[in-house]
């Protein structure tokens, strides 16, 4: 049976997430009609609000959705309130985008005739690069922290563009025992669910949710993570190139650890983690699930807010100390020729 799919695992006795509250979002999920040819058995949640706006939202078009029914599964739904809106204004989110025909058609141009273009160049050359990249908060729990061995087992993403269905959310079955399950609370059970996709079947799924958030077609998107670099990262890779897929050229990572890190060591601190930076910022972390991708995505968005107002970071910094798949890659090279 195909349709819209739309099976939140806030309905999930076991694994439902408790948002901030000031990232509370409608529990009412939507899918735009890039997810309607999808399979009913994918069960990963796709929702957003329209009140939380960590960068400003872009006027851009966006597909009609499809409201799915409510499943008869007999799990209870619950309505959020709305959130306010977040008072901290800078580079990232002052103005609303507008990209013109001009700008489209060159930088769609350039991206589309050869992936050896130097586009990061070219865009923190532009008069505007916030116009050009599509940027998102990222995390993943995994079965351990060997990416050999380790199988990434829940994945949650946000738009920081904001707006509806700007947020993707999932479990995932790694075919196998779960260890760790005292770290993060999720069980093997939770993720053999019939419900919960494989990640070969997850990946699609993300893609399509990125295609359908880009600001131009074919543009740059911008992943950003604590430990990136080191954790998520390579995990992902792994992750892919098991599923005998590539991650697309077009995506840089960004990791907010060393930036955590130098941020504190400036106000007299060695501890980073996000513990820690929320405590540093005063984020409420009282209703947050410690471990669980979701939850973590939420602190991160604001941290990430925090960190580039309080050290005046623009769109073009961060793009600055970006990396790519290629760089994770020559870094192991280079580690075992040492």
């Amino acid at each position: 049976m195909t349709g819209a799919i739309c099976i939140s695992l806030m309905q999930l006795r076991s694994c439902r997430i408790q948002p901030l509250p000031c990232f509370r979002s409608a529990c009412v999920s939507c899918l735009s009609h890039n997810f309607h040819k999808l399979r009913c058995s994918h069960g990963v949640c796709v929702r957003g609000s329209n009140n939380f706006e960590p960068f400003q939202q872009r006027k851009v078009h966006r597909p009609p959705v499809l409201r799915p029914k409510s499943t008869e599964s007999g799990l209870r739904t619950r309505d959020s309130t709305k959130s306010e809106a977040s008072n901290v204004r800078h580079e990232f989110m002052d103005g609303q985008v507008q990209a013109s025909s001009n700008i489209v058609s060159s930088v769609s141009s350039c991206f589309t005739s050869t992936q050896f273009c130097d586009a990061k160049r070219q865009i923190l050359e532009s008069q505007d690069p916030k116009q050009l990249v599509s940027m998102f908060v990222f995390d993943i729990e995994t079965t351990g922290f060997c990416r050999e061995t380790g199988r990434i087992i829940e994945f949650a993403i946000r738009d920081l563009s904001g707006g509806k269905n700007n947020c993707l959310h999932t479990l995932i079955n790694p075919d196998r025992h779960v260890p760790n399950s005292h770290i993060h609370g999720i069980s093997t059970a939770m993720v053999n669910q019939p419900g919960v996709p494989r990640m070969n079947d997850f990946i699609p799924i993300l893609l399509r949710f990125i295609r359908s958030r880009q600001r131009i077609p074919g543009s740059p998107c911008l992943f950003i993570s604590h430990n990136a670099r080191c954790f998520d990262v390579p995990f992902l890779m792994k992750e892919f190139s098991l599923c005998s897929m590539d991650i697309p050229y077009s995506y840089w990572f960004f990791d907010t650890g060393p930036l955590g890190r130098e941020w504190m060591k400036l106000n007299g601190s060695r501890q980073y983690s996000l513990q820690a930076l929320s405590k540093h910022f005063g984020i409420d972390t009282t209703n947050a699930t410690a471990h669980r991708a979701m939850s973590d995505v939420n602190i991160l968005t604001a941290i990430f807010e925090r960190m580039t107002v309080e050290m005046k970071l623009t769109v073009a910094d961060i793009l600055e100390k970006s990396f790519k798949v290629s760089d994770v890659i020559n870094l192991v090279k280079t580690k075992k020729k040492g």
